[in-house]
Protein backbone atom coordinates (compact mmCIF):
# COMPACT_ATOMS: atom_id res chain seq x y z
CA UNK A 1 0.00 0.00 0.00
CA UNK A 2 2.99 2.20 0.60
CA UNK A 3 4.02 2.11 -2.88
CA UNK A 4 1.15 3.15 -4.37
CA UNK A 5 0.79 5.99 -2.31
CA UNK A 6 4.49 6.65 -2.87
CA UNK A 7 6.12 6.01 -0.11
CA UNK A 8 9.31 4.82 0.17
CA UNK A 9 8.97 1.46 2.75
CA UNK A 10 9.88 3.08 6.41
CA UNK A 11 12.63 1.10 8.16
CA UNK A 12 13.00 -0.31 11.54
CA UNK A 13 14.05 3.18 13.32
CA UNK A 14 10.96 5.34 11.77
CA UNK A 15 9.14 5.75 15.10
CA UNK A 16 5.42 5.27 15.35
CA UNK A 17 4.48 8.68 16.27
CA UNK A 18 5.89 10.03 13.26
CA UNK A 19 3.64 8.02 11.26
CA UNK A 20 0.57 8.55 13.22
CA UNK A 21 1.07 12.00 13.12
CA UNK A 22 1.40 12.04 9.35
CA UNK A 23 -1.88 9.88 8.82
CA UNK A 24 -3.60 12.60 10.78
CA UNK A 25 -2.11 15.37 9.10
CA UNK A 26 -5.59 16.38 6.54
CA UNK A 27 -4.29 17.51 2.63
CA UNK A 28 -4.22 20.47 1.43
CA UNK A 29 -7.53 22.20 0.03
CA UNK A 30 -7.18 21.77 -3.84
CA UNK A 31 -7.62 23.72 -6.68
CA UNK A 32 -10.12 23.09 -9.16
CA UNK A 33 -8.32 25.34 -11.25
CA UNK A 34 -5.12 23.92 -11.23
CA UNK A 35 -3.72 20.69 -12.89
CA UNK A 36 -2.62 17.46 -10.93
CA UNK A 37 1.54 17.91 -10.41
CA UNK A 38 1.81 14.28 -11.07
CA UNK A 39 0.33 11.50 -13.82
CA UNK A 40 -0.61 8.42 -11.92
CA UNK A 41 2.70 6.36 -12.43
CA UNK A 42 5.08 9.77 -10.84
CA UNK A 43 4.76 7.71 -7.14
CA UNK A 44 6.28 4.37 -8.10
CA UNK A 45 9.21 6.25 -10.98
CA UNK A 46 9.98 8.38 -8.16
CA UNK A 47 10.67 5.71 -5.59
CA UNK A 48 12.85 3.92 -8.27
CA UNK A 49 14.89 7.12 -8.09
CA UNK A 50 15.08 7.49 -4.63
CA UNK A 51 16.07 3.87 -3.98
CA UNK A 52 19.68 4.47 -5.08
CA UNK A 53 19.97 7.61 -2.06
CA UNK A 54 20.32 10.70 -1.89
CA UNK A 55 21.38 13.18 -4.55
CA UNK A 56 23.09 16.09 -3.24
CA UNK A 57 21.97 18.45 -6.76
CA UNK A 58 18.59 18.11 -5.70
CA UNK A 59 18.78 19.16 -2.32
CA UNK A 60 19.16 15.85 -0.37
CA UNK A 61 22.13 17.31 1.84
CA UNK A 62 22.94 15.17 5.10
CA UNK A 63 21.28 16.51 8.33
CA UNK A 64 22.70 15.30 11.84
CA UNK A 65 19.32 15.45 12.75
CA UNK A 66 17.53 13.56 10.11
CA UNK A 67 17.40 10.19 9.34
CA UNK A 68 17.67 9.00 5.64
CA UNK A 69 14.32 7.15 5.47
CA UNK A 70 12.67 10.94 7.22
CA UNK A 71 14.53 12.80 4.56
CA UNK A 72 12.98 10.74 1.81
CA UNK A 73 10.04 10.29 3.16
CA UNK A 74 9.75 14.09 3.47
CA UNK A 75 10.72 14.83 0.37
CA UNK A 76 8.00 12.09 -1.27
CA UNK A 77 5.54 14.36 0.44
CA UNK A 78 6.52 17.55 -0.56
CA UNK A 79 6.28 16.14 -4.09
CA UNK A 80 3.02 14.93 -3.64
CA UNK A 81 1.58 18.51 -2.20
CA UNK A 82 0.88 16.97 1.58
CA UNK A 83 2.00 19.40 4.45
CA UNK A 84 4.23 18.35 6.73
CA UNK A 85 4.20 18.57 10.73
CA UNK A 86 5.57 16.42 13.25
CA UNK A 87 6.29 16.18 16.64
CA UNK A 88 9.60 15.54 16.28
CA UNK A 89 10.45 19.25 15.66
CA UNK A 90 10.66 18.70 11.72
CA UNK A 91 8.72 21.21 9.84
CA UNK A 92 7.94 20.73 6.19
CA UNK A 93 6.57 23.00 3.52
CA UNK A 94 6.38 22.48 0.19
CA UNK A 95 7.29 25.74 -1.34
CA UNK A 96 10.15 25.72 0.97
CA UNK A 97 11.04 22.22 -0.73
CA UNK A 98 10.01 22.91 -4.21
CA UNK A 99 12.33 26.46 -3.80
CA UNK A 100 15.09 24.75 -2.17
CA UNK A 101 15.02 22.10 -5.41
CA UNK A 102 14.63 24.19 -8.19
CA UNK A 103 17.88 26.46 -6.74
CA UNK A 104 20.25 23.43 -6.60
CA UNK A 105 19.05 22.21 -10.23
CA UNK A 106 19.41 25.14 -11.70
CA UNK A 107 23.49 25.42 -9.90
CA UNK A 108 23.60 21.84 -11.61
CA UNK A 109 22.74 22.85 -14.72
CA UNK A 110 24.95 25.77 -14.98
CA UNK A 111 27.89 23.51 -13.69
CA UNK A 112 27.33 20.94 -16.28
CA UNK A 113 27.38 23.22 -19.12
CA UNK A 114 30.98 23.79 -17.99
CA UNK A 115 31.80 20.09 -18.16
CA UNK A 116 32.02 20.10 -14.13
CA UNK A 117 29.96 18.65 -11.26
CA UNK A 118 29.90 20.93 -8.23
CA UNK A 119 28.95 19.35 -5.42
CA UNK A 120 27.67 21.00 -1.89
CA UNK A 121 29.52 19.92 1.37
CA UNK A 122 29.07 21.51 4.40
CA UNK A 123 32.34 21.46 7.05
CA UNK A 124 32.02 22.37 10.74
CA UNK A 125 31.82 26.26 10.50
CA UNK A 126 28.82 25.80 8.24
CA UNK A 127 30.20 26.81 4.96
CA UNK A 128 29.89 25.15 0.99
CA UNK A 129 32.75 24.12 -0.88
CA UNK A 130 33.03 24.06 -4.27
CA UNK A 131 34.65 20.82 -5.72
CA UNK A 132 35.23 20.35 -9.92
CA UNK A 133 35.80 16.67 -10.44
CA UNK A 134 37.75 15.27 -13.18
CA UNK A 135 36.81 12.05 -14.93
CA UNK A 136 35.14 10.45 -12.17
CA UNK A 137 32.83 13.52 -11.74
CA UNK A 138 31.56 13.38 -15.34
CA UNK A 139 30.19 9.76 -14.86
CA UNK A 140 28.23 11.43 -12.18
CA UNK A 141 27.31 14.18 -14.09
CA UNK A 142 25.39 11.80 -16.64
CA UNK A 143 24.12 10.40 -13.92
CA UNK A 144 22.69 13.35 -12.50
CA UNK A 145 21.48 14.34 -15.88
CA UNK A 146 19.26 11.62 -16.94
CA UNK A 147 17.84 11.83 -13.55
CA UNK A 148 16.90 15.28 -14.02
CA UNK A 149 15.12 14.61 -16.88
CA UNK A 150 13.58 11.73 -16.22
CA UNK A 151 12.28 13.84 -13.31
CA UNK A 152 11.20 16.73 -15.44
CA UNK A 153 9.11 14.21 -17.67
CA UNK A 154 7.41 12.55 -14.86
CA UNK A 155 6.62 16.08 -12.53
CA UNK A 156 5.64 17.66 -15.70
CA UNK A 157 1.70 18.40 -15.40
CA UNK A 158 1.35 19.81 -18.61
CA UNK A 159 3.23 16.61 -20.59
CA UNK A 160 1.51 14.00 -17.97
CA UNK A 161 -1.77 15.42 -18.88
CA UNK A 162 -1.48 15.59 -22.18
CA UNK A 163 0.27 12.24 -22.85
CA UNK A 164 -3.01 10.86 -20.86
CA UNK A 165 -5.80 12.95 -22.93
CA UNK A 166 -4.17 11.65 -25.59
CA UNK A 167 -4.33 7.60 -24.50
CA UNK A 168 -7.72 7.91 -23.79
CA UNK A 169 -8.28 9.39 -27.20
CA UNK A 170 -6.95 6.57 -28.81
CA UNK A 171 -8.44 3.74 -26.90
CA UNK A 172 -12.04 5.70 -27.66
CA UNK A 173 -10.96 6.44 -31.38
CA UNK A 174 -9.80 2.39 -31.55
CA UNK A 175 -12.78 0.68 -29.81
CA UNK A 176 -15.22 2.82 -31.88
CA UNK A 177 -12.97 1.64 -35.37
CA UNK A 178 -12.92 -2.17 -34.18
CA UNK A 179 -16.03 -2.91 -31.99
CA UNK A 180 -19.53 -2.41 -33.10
CA UNK A 181 -21.47 -0.48 -30.66
CA UNK A 182 -24.43 -2.15 -28.36
CA UNK A 183 -26.94 0.20 -29.47
CA UNK A 184 -27.49 -1.19 -32.85
CA UNK A 185 -31.15 -1.34 -34.88
CA UNK A 186 -32.71 -4.44 -35.09
CA UNK A 187 -33.36 -4.05 -38.41
CA UNK A 188 -29.04 -3.60 -38.93
CA UNK A 189 -29.10 -6.77 -36.59
CA UNK A 190 -30.89 -8.76 -39.11
CA UNK A 191 -29.04 -7.24 -42.16
CA UNK A 192 -25.92 -8.89 -40.52
CA UNK A 193 -28.05 -12.54 -39.72
CA UNK A 194 -29.18 -12.35 -43.09
CA UNK A 195 -25.19 -12.45 -44.49
CA UNK A 196 -23.97 -14.36 -41.86
CA UNK A 197 -26.30 -17.31 -42.42
CA UNK A 198 -25.79 -17.37 -46.59
CA UNK A 199 -21.69 -17.03 -45.18
CA UNK A 200 -22.28 -19.91 -43.08
CA UNK A 201 -24.87 -21.99 -45.07
CA UNK A 202 -22.51 -24.86 -46.21
CA UNK A 203 -21.16 -25.65 -42.76
CA UNK A 204 -24.39 -26.02 -41.22
CA UNK A 205 -25.76 -27.80 -44.00
CA UNK A 206 -22.63 -30.34 -43.41
CA UNK A 207 -23.02 -30.35 -39.66
CA UNK A 208 -26.75 -30.71 -39.55
CA UNK A 209 -26.01 -33.93 -42.47
CA UNK A 210 -22.89 -35.01 -39.34
CA UNK A 211 -25.71 -35.14 -36.76
CA UNK A 212 -28.14 -36.88 -38.97
CA UNK A 213 -25.79 -39.82 -40.10
CA UNK A 214 -24.40 -40.20 -36.34
CA UNK A 215 -28.52 -41.31 -35.31
CA UNK A 216 -28.60 -45.01 -37.08
CA UNK A 217 -32.28 -44.92 -37.25
CA UNK A 218 -32.39 -41.83 -40.39
CA UNK A 219 -29.60 -43.68 -42.51
CA UNK A 220 -33.11 -45.07 -43.71
CA UNK A 221 -34.01 -42.09 -45.53
CA UNK A 222 -29.95 -40.43 -45.87
CA UNK A 223 -28.60 -43.74 -47.58
CA UNK A 224 -31.41 -43.64 -50.00
CA UNK A 225 -30.59 -39.75 -50.39
CA UNK A 226 -27.46 -39.72 -51.33
CA UNK A 227 -28.00 -42.38 -54.03
CA UNK A 228 -30.31 -40.43 -55.01
CA UNK A 229 -28.22 -37.00 -55.23
CA UNK A 230 -25.87 -38.87 -57.93
CA UNK A 231 -28.53 -39.46 -60.56
CA UNK A 232 -30.58 -36.38 -59.77
CA UNK A 233 -30.50 -33.91 -63.43
CA UNK A 234 -32.72 -31.16 -61.98
CA UNK A 235 -29.48 -28.93 -61.32
CA UNK A 236 -28.71 -29.63 -65.14
CA UNK A 237 -32.75 -28.52 -65.99
CA UNK A 238 -33.59 -25.10 -64.14
CA UNK A 239 -33.69 -26.97 -60.28
CA UNK A 240 -36.98 -26.81 -58.49
CA UNK A 241 -37.28 -23.01 -58.05
CA UNK A 242 -39.57 -22.07 -55.69
CA UNK A 243 -41.27 -18.46 -55.59
CA UNK A 244 -41.68 -18.51 -51.50
CA UNK A 245 -37.63 -19.29 -51.77
CA UNK A 246 -36.87 -16.05 -53.77
CA UNK A 247 -38.97 -13.85 -51.57
CA UNK A 248 -37.62 -15.03 -48.22
CA UNK A 249 -37.74 -12.18 -46.17
CA UNK A 250 -34.36 -12.60 -45.03
CA UNK A 251 -33.33 -11.67 -48.60
CA UNK A 252 -34.46 -8.41 -48.39
CA UNK A 253 -32.23 -8.01 -45.54
CA UNK A 254 -29.66 -9.28 -47.29
CA UNK A 255 -29.63 -7.24 -50.13
CA UNK A 256 -30.21 -4.03 -47.61
CA UNK A 257 -26.88 -5.41 -45.63
CA UNK A 258 -24.40 -3.65 -48.34
CA UNK A 259 -27.10 -2.23 -49.76
CA UNK A 260 -27.81 -3.89 -53.36
CA UNK A 261 -29.81 -2.50 -56.00
CA UNK A 262 -30.03 -2.47 -59.65
CA UNK A 263 -29.88 -0.19 -62.02
CA UNK A 264 -32.24 -0.72 -65.67
CA UNK A 265 -30.90 0.69 -68.59
CA UNK A 266 -33.73 -0.91 -70.87
CA UNK A 267 -36.50 -2.96 -71.10
CA UNK A 268 -35.90 -6.76 -71.59
CA UNK A 269 -39.11 -8.20 -73.53
CA UNK A 270 -40.10 -11.90 -72.32
CA UNK A 271 -40.47 -13.27 -75.43
CA UNK A 272 -36.65 -13.70 -76.20
CA UNK A 273 -34.42 -15.72 -73.84
CA UNK A 274 -31.40 -13.73 -72.23
CA UNK A 275 -28.06 -14.61 -71.20
CA UNK A 276 -26.64 -12.24 -68.51
CA UNK A 277 -22.67 -11.69 -68.28
CA UNK A 278 -22.30 -10.76 -65.08
CA UNK A 279 -18.74 -8.51 -63.95
CA UNK A 280 -16.60 -8.29 -62.14
CA UNK A 281 -16.89 -11.63 -60.15
CA UNK A 282 -15.08 -10.51 -57.06
CA UNK A 283 -14.03 -12.49 -54.21
CA UNK A 284 -17.92 -14.56 -54.05
CA UNK A 285 -20.19 -12.97 -55.95
CA UNK A 286 -22.44 -11.64 -53.39
CA UNK A 287 -24.39 -9.18 -56.17
CA UNK A 288 -24.60 -11.71 -58.67
CA UNK A 289 -26.77 -13.52 -55.45
CA UNK A 290 -28.83 -11.32 -54.20
CA UNK A 291 -29.77 -9.89 -57.96
CA UNK A 292 -30.49 -13.04 -60.08
CA UNK A 293 -31.01 -15.77 -56.76
CA UNK A 294 -33.65 -13.66 -54.68
CA UNK A 295 -36.17 -10.73 -55.03
CA UNK A 296 -34.46 -8.22 -52.33
CA UNK A 297 -33.28 -6.28 -55.25
CA UNK A 298 -36.90 -6.84 -56.84
CA UNK A 299 -35.42 -8.03 -60.13
CA UNK A 300 -39.22 -9.02 -61.03
CA UNK A 301 -40.78 -5.99 -60.87
CA UNK A 302 -37.73 -4.41 -63.09
CA UNK A 303 -38.34 -7.04 -65.74
CA UNK A 304 -41.21 -8.98 -65.48
CA UNK A 305 -41.71 -11.84 -67.38
CA UNK A 306 -37.80 -12.56 -67.20
CA UNK A 307 -37.11 -16.01 -65.07
CA UNK A 308 -33.44 -15.92 -64.26
CA UNK A 309 -31.22 -18.91 -63.22
CA UNK A 310 -28.27 -18.11 -61.57
CA UNK A 311 -25.19 -20.74 -62.47
CA UNK A 312 -22.58 -21.89 -60.44
CA UNK A 313 -19.68 -24.71 -60.18
CA UNK A 314 -21.20 -28.17 -60.34
CA UNK A 315 -19.32 -29.42 -57.22
CA UNK A 316 -21.51 -27.61 -54.96
CA UNK A 317 -24.50 -29.75 -55.99
CA UNK A 318 -22.65 -32.31 -54.10
CA UNK A 319 -23.01 -31.25 -51.16
CA UNK A 320 -26.08 -33.08 -49.16
CA UNK A 321 -28.93 -30.53 -48.33
CA UNK A 322 -26.94 -27.67 -49.98
CA UNK A 323 -28.07 -28.58 -53.59
CA UNK A 324 -31.17 -28.39 -52.69
CA UNK A 325 -31.14 -24.74 -50.82
CA UNK A 326 -29.29 -23.64 -54.39
CA UNK A 327 -32.10 -25.29 -56.61
CA UNK A 328 -35.37 -23.70 -54.72
CA UNK A 329 -33.80 -20.44 -55.46
CA UNK A 330 -33.26 -21.47 -59.18
CA UNK A 331 -29.15 -21.94 -58.82
CA UNK A 332 -28.12 -24.55 -61.45
CA UNK A 333 -24.88 -25.67 -62.90
CA UNK A 334 -22.60 -23.60 -65.14
CA UNK A 335 -21.76 -27.32 -67.15
CA UNK A 336 -22.77 -26.80 -70.77
CA UNK A 337 -25.37 -29.13 -71.46
CA UNK A 338 -27.07 -26.98 -68.13
CA UNK A 339 -27.00 -23.71 -70.24
CA UNK A 340 -28.11 -25.80 -73.25
CA UNK A 341 -30.71 -26.78 -71.71
CA UNK A 342 -32.05 -23.85 -69.94
CA UNK A 343 -32.17 -21.53 -72.83
CA UNK A 344 -34.04 -23.98 -74.75
CA UNK A 345 -37.03 -23.98 -72.86
CA UNK A 346 -38.39 -20.63 -74.87
CA UNK A 347 -38.68 -17.23 -74.36
CA UNK A 348 -38.81 -15.60 -71.13
CA UNK A 349 -35.95 -17.99 -69.39
CA UNK A 350 -32.32 -16.39 -68.82
CA UNK A 351 -29.42 -17.57 -67.02
CA UNK A 352 -26.89 -15.45 -65.37
CA UNK A 353 -22.87 -16.39 -65.71
CA UNK A 354 -20.52 -14.93 -63.66
CA UNK A 355 -17.80 -14.51 -66.83
CA UNK A 356 -14.45 -13.97 -64.72
CA UNK A 357 -14.66 -17.08 -62.86
CA UNK A 358 -12.09 -18.09 -60.56
CA UNK A 359 -9.35 -16.55 -62.10
CA UNK A 360 -11.20 -13.32 -61.98
CA UNK A 361 -11.55 -13.60 -58.45
CA UNK A 362 -7.60 -13.31 -58.39
CA UNK A 363 -7.90 -9.50 -59.51
CA UNK A 364 -10.73 -8.43 -56.91
CA UNK A 365 -8.74 -5.56 -54.68
CA UNK A 366 -10.78 -2.83 -53.59
CA UNK A 367 -10.69 0.41 -56.22
CA UNK A 368 -10.03 -1.89 -59.47
CA UNK A 369 -11.97 -3.31 -61.84
CA UNK A 370 -9.66 -5.89 -63.62
CA UNK A 371 -11.92 -8.19 -65.93
CA UNK A 372 -10.98 -11.71 -67.36
CA UNK A 373 -12.86 -11.50 -70.76
CA UNK A 374 -10.55 -11.22 -73.32
CA UNK A 375 -10.04 -15.12 -73.89
CA UNK A 376 -13.64 -15.80 -72.67
CA UNK A 377 -15.78 -16.86 -75.75
CA UNK A 378 -18.03 -19.72 -74.35
CA UNK A 379 -20.95 -17.76 -73.46
CA UNK A 380 -20.79 -15.75 -75.94
CA UNK A 381 -21.09 -19.29 -78.79
CA UNK A 382 -23.28 -20.67 -75.94
CA UNK A 383 -25.73 -17.16 -76.67
CA UNK A 384 -25.39 -17.63 -80.43
CA UNK A 385 -26.72 -21.26 -80.74
CA UNK A 386 -29.37 -21.14 -78.33
CA UNK A 387 -30.43 -17.57 -80.00
CA UNK A 388 -30.33 -15.62 -76.39
CA UNK A 389 -29.94 -12.08 -76.38
CA UNK A 390 -26.38 -10.91 -74.37
CA UNK A 391 -27.01 -8.70 -71.55
CA UNK A 392 -23.81 -7.41 -70.07
CA UNK A 393 -23.88 -6.67 -66.48
CA UNK A 394 -21.45 -4.51 -64.07
CA UNK A 395 -22.02 -4.19 -60.66
CA UNK A 396 -20.30 -1.14 -58.72
CA UNK A 397 -18.66 -2.02 -55.71
CA UNK A 398 -18.42 -6.04 -56.03
CA UNK A 399 -14.58 -5.94 -55.67
CA UNK A 400 -15.18 -3.18 -52.53
CA UNK A 401 -16.88 -5.47 -50.07
CA UNK A 402 -13.90 -7.52 -49.42
CA UNK A 403 -9.49 -6.50 -48.87
CA UNK A 404 -7.50 -9.27 -50.40
CA UNK A 405 -3.81 -9.49 -49.64
CA UNK A 406 -1.26 -8.84 -52.20
CA UNK A 407 -0.93 -11.42 -54.70
CA UNK A 408 0.73 -10.12 -58.09
CA UNK A 409 1.18 -11.83 -60.67
CA UNK A 410 4.39 -14.43 -60.52
CA UNK A 411 4.04 -14.12 -57.19
CA UNK A 412 4.52 -17.17 -54.92
CA UNK A 413 1.25 -16.90 -53.44
CA UNK A 414 -0.03 -16.47 -56.76
CA UNK A 415 1.41 -19.51 -58.08
CA UNK A 416 0.04 -21.56 -55.35
CA UNK A 417 -3.68 -20.26 -56.31
CA UNK A 418 -3.36 -21.04 -60.01
CA UNK A 419 -2.19 -24.72 -59.13
CA UNK A 420 -4.45 -24.74 -56.37
CA UNK A 421 -7.37 -23.88 -58.96
CA UNK A 422 -6.10 -26.40 -61.79
CA UNK A 423 -6.31 -29.33 -59.49
CA UNK A 424 -9.94 -28.62 -58.01
CA UNK A 425 -11.44 -26.48 -60.25
CA UNK A 426 -11.76 -23.28 -57.82
CA UNK A 427 -9.30 -21.02 -56.05
CA UNK A 428 -8.86 -19.90 -52.45
CA UNK A 429 -8.12 -16.30 -52.59
CA UNK A 430 -6.30 -14.61 -48.95
CA UNK A 431 -9.04 -12.25 -48.31
CA UNK A 432 -10.64 -10.35 -45.19
CA UNK A 433 -13.66 -8.44 -43.93
CA UNK A 434 -15.04 -7.46 -40.78
CA UNK A 435 -16.40 -9.78 -37.61
CA UNK A 436 -20.01 -9.99 -36.35
CA UNK A 437 -18.78 -7.97 -33.49
CA UNK A 438 -16.27 -5.86 -35.14
CA UNK A 439 -15.46 -3.53 -37.72
CA UNK A 440 -11.54 -4.24 -38.69
CA UNK A 441 -11.21 -8.44 -39.40
CA UNK A 442 -13.69 -11.16 -39.84
CA UNK A 443 -14.83 -13.03 -43.10
CA UNK A 444 -18.11 -10.82 -42.91
CA UNK A 445 -17.95 -8.37 -46.45
CA UNK A 446 -18.03 -4.64 -45.10
CA UNK A 447 -21.17 -2.58 -46.03
CA UNK A 448 -20.38 -1.49 -49.32
CA UNK A 449 -23.09 -0.16 -51.77
CA UNK A 450 -23.32 -2.65 -54.88
CA UNK A 451 -24.90 -1.30 -57.82
CA UNK A 452 -26.07 -4.03 -60.29
CA UNK A 453 -26.19 -1.90 -63.95
CA UNK A 454 -28.08 -4.00 -66.41
CA UNK A 455 -27.08 -2.73 -69.77
CA UNK A 456 -29.12 -3.17 -73.22
CA UNK A 457 -29.42 -6.32 -74.90
CA UNK A 458 -27.91 -7.14 -77.94
CA UNK A 459 -29.40 -9.04 -80.32
CA UNK A 460 -28.14 -12.11 -81.11
CA UNK A 461 -29.85 -14.82 -84.32
CA UNK A 462 -29.69 -18.01 -83.78
CA UNK A 463 -26.40 -20.00 -85.26
CA UNK A 464 -26.22 -23.72 -84.48
CA UNK A 465 -22.63 -23.34 -85.65
CA UNK A 466 -21.06 -19.96 -85.51
CA UNK A 467 -17.77 -19.40 -87.16
CA UNK A 468 -15.17 -17.75 -85.44
CA UNK A 469 -15.56 -14.70 -86.93
CA UNK A 470 -19.10 -14.17 -85.35
CA UNK A 471 -17.83 -14.75 -82.09
CA UNK A 472 -15.76 -12.48 -82.22
CA UNK A 473 -17.62 -9.55 -83.79
CA UNK A 474 -20.43 -10.53 -81.24
CA UNK A 475 -17.61 -10.44 -78.08
CA UNK A 476 -16.47 -6.68 -79.20
CA UNK A 477 -20.03 -5.73 -79.25
CA UNK A 478 -20.39 -6.80 -75.65
CA UNK A 479 -17.24 -5.31 -74.39
CA UNK A 480 -18.56 -2.40 -76.06
CA UNK A 481 -21.27 -2.34 -74.35
CA UNK A 482 -19.98 -3.13 -71.25
CA UNK A 483 -16.98 0.21 -71.56
CA UNK A 484 -19.93 1.94 -72.29
CA UNK A 485 -21.99 1.04 -69.05
CA UNK A 486 -18.48 1.91 -67.07
CA UNK A 487 -18.02 5.54 -69.07
CA UNK A 488 -21.57 6.61 -68.15
CA UNK A 489 -21.64 5.41 -64.14
CA UNK A 490 -18.32 5.38 -63.23
CA UNK A 491 -17.71 9.03 -61.50
CA UNK A 492 -21.66 8.20 -59.63
CA UNK A 493 -20.46 4.41 -58.27
CA UNK A 494 -16.92 4.34 -58.34
CA UNK A 495 -15.30 7.55 -57.42
CA UNK A 496 -13.13 5.73 -54.79
CA UNK A 497 -11.53 3.74 -57.91
CA UNK A 498 -7.55 3.59 -57.87
CA UNK A 499 -7.50 2.48 -61.67
CA UNK A 500 -10.12 2.42 -64.85
CA UNK A 501 -11.62 -0.96 -65.97
CA UNK A 502 -8.64 -3.06 -67.49
CA UNK A 503 -9.34 -6.20 -69.63
CA UNK A 504 -6.65 -8.18 -68.34
CA UNK A 505 -6.81 -11.83 -70.10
Amino acid sequence: MSMLLGEPISSSSTSSTSTSTLLDTPPPARSESLTPRHGPLAPNAFEALESEGPNPAYGDRPSKSDTRDERLRRRNLAKRGIGIDESGGHSGDVSDNEEEEETHENQEEDDDDHGFLRISKEDDNGHHEAAEGSKGHHRKSSLSEARRKMREKIRSPLVSTIKLDELRDNLEIGIEKKFAPLSIPPHRRLQTAAVALWALLIPICLIVFLLCLSIPPLWFILIPYLIWTQFDTAPDWGGRPKEWARRFFFWTYFAQYYPCSIVKEADLPPDRPYLFGYHPHGIIGMGAFATFATEGTNFSEYFPGIKPHLLTLESNFQIPFYREILMFHGICSVAKKSCANILSKGPGTAIAIVVGGATESLSAHPGTADLTLKRRFGFIKMAIREGADLVPVFSFGENDIYEQLANAKGSWVYKIQKNFQKMFGFTLPLFYGRGLFNYNYGLMPFRHPIVSVVGKPINVKKDPHPSDEHVQEMQQLYIEELMRIWDRYKDLYARGRTKELTLVE
